[in-house]
């Protein structure tokens, strides 16, 4: 396997999508590292080194269709939040975060499976 060890890829096991991307990275023969969104959000440092690919559109970092989004009832409230706020929601509840959310060491990064994204980002 290529040793891409600087990936990190937060994920949820139930995910199809996730599910999809893991399967391009072995076909890629990509190694990379899994954090399960049940169990660990990405941390402060992590998002705000996302947060610049996606400062444009913020809400495109959370996961628009999961129960947590709902129940939360961030829909209604999003655009009245701070860029501080939302980090903090994205840091407090893993399930929150848009799924697959891929970082590298650099802090490059993309939330989400497209195909061309992931070998534009990954050079492939």
């Amino acid at each position: 396997m290529k040793s891409r060890e600087e990936l990190k890829i937060y994920w949820h096991p139930n995910c199809s999508t996730c599910k999809k991307a893991l399967r391009f990275l072995d076909h890629h023969e990509i190694s990379y590292h899994l954090l399960d969104l049940r169990e660990a959000s990405p941390s402060r440092k992590e998002i705000q080194a996302m947060w610049p690919n996606y400062a444009a559109e913020p809400k495109r970092l959370f996961n628009t269709s999961g129960q947590a989004y709902r129940t939360k009832k961030i829909k209604d409230k999003i655009n009245d939040l701070s860029v501080k706020e939302m980090q903090s929601l994205l840091t407090s509840d893993g399930l929150l975060v848009k799924r697959p959310f891929l970082l590298l060491n650099d802090g490059k990064g993309v939330v989400g499976f497209k195909e061309t994204e992931w070998k534009t980002l990954l050079q492939l």
